[in-house]
C-alpha cells in the first residue's frame, strides 16, 4: 500500500496536473480583478458616450427644427470638437470615427478601422447595434469603442439623398466628405473613450 500510495503522489503526471491546475485558479483570479478593476472605467466610459451623444443629438437636432439641415452642418462643424472636448477630462479623452469619414481629422488608424469592420459583421450576425462595442487595453491607454447607430436625425445630413443645398454646404465644408450614403439603422462609426494612464 506504501508503495502504491508514494508512486501515486510522486507520479509526473499527477504533479503536472497540480500545477497547472494552480495556475489556472492564479490566473482566473487575476483576470477576474482585471475585469472588476476596470468596471469602473467601463461605465464611466459609456456614461461619457452617452453625454457627448445626447448633447452633440440635441444641439443639431434643435438647430435643424430652428433653422434647418444647412446650418446644422455649419453648427456641427464648430459644436462636435467643442462638445467632445467639453467630455474630455484629465485623462479622458471622447472622439469619434467612421468607415466612411467627414472630417478627415477622425480618419480611423488601422487598429479602429479594424474594429469597425467588425462591428459590421457582429450586426450581420444580427447583434444589435446598441451593444455593439470594444474594450481593450493598449500599451499608450484603456479604450472603449462603441458603435454609432444611424438614426431618422442623421440621413438629412448622411443619407443617400441629399438636397443641393445640403451638398454644397458639404462640399464647402468638407471637400473630402465620405460620410454620406446610409441608412436608417446601419452602423454610422463609433465613439472612441481612451483613459490615459
Amino acid at each position: 500500500m506504501d508503495k502504491l500510495l508514494l508512486s501515486y503522489t510522486l507520479e509526473p503526471p499527477n504533479v503536472q496536473r497540480c500545477i497547472m491546475r494552480s495556475i489556472l485558479l492564479f490566473t482566473s483570479l487575476v483576470v477576474s480583478s482585471s475585469v472588476l478593476a476596470n468596471s469602473d472605467d467601463a461605465y464611466f466610459a459609456r456614461s461619457t458616450v452617452k453625454a457627448f451623444s445626447t448633447d452633440l443629438k440635441n444641439v443639431l437636432v434643435s438647430t435643424m427644427k430652428a433653422s434647418g439641415p444647412v446650418t446644422a452642418i455649419e453648427v456641427c462643424n464648430i459644436s462636435a470638437p467643442a462638445i467632445a472636448l467639453q467630455h474630455s477630462a484629465k485623462e479622458w479623452e471622447i472622439s469619434r470615427t467612421s468607415l466612411k469619414v467627414r472630417n478627415p481629422n477622425n480618419q480611423a488608424n488601422e487598429w479602429l478601422n479594424s474594429i469597425l469592420l467588425d462591428f459590421e459583421q457582429r450586426k450581420e450576425n444580427g447583434e444589435p447595434i446598441a451593444n455593439i462595442e470594444h474594450q481593450e487595453q493598449k500599451a499608450d491607454a484603456w479604450y472603449l469603442v462603441k458603435a454609432i447607430p444611424t438614426g431618422q436625425a442623421c440621413l438629412a445630413c448622411h443619407g443617400s439623398e441629399l438636397k443641393p443645398e445640403v451638398k454644397n454646404k458639404l462640399t464647402e465644408l468638407y471637400p473630402s466628405d465620405k460620410a454620406t450614403g446610409f441608412n436608417l439603422g446601419d452602423i454610422r462609426g463609433a465613439f472612441v473613450v481612451k483613459k490615459h494612464p
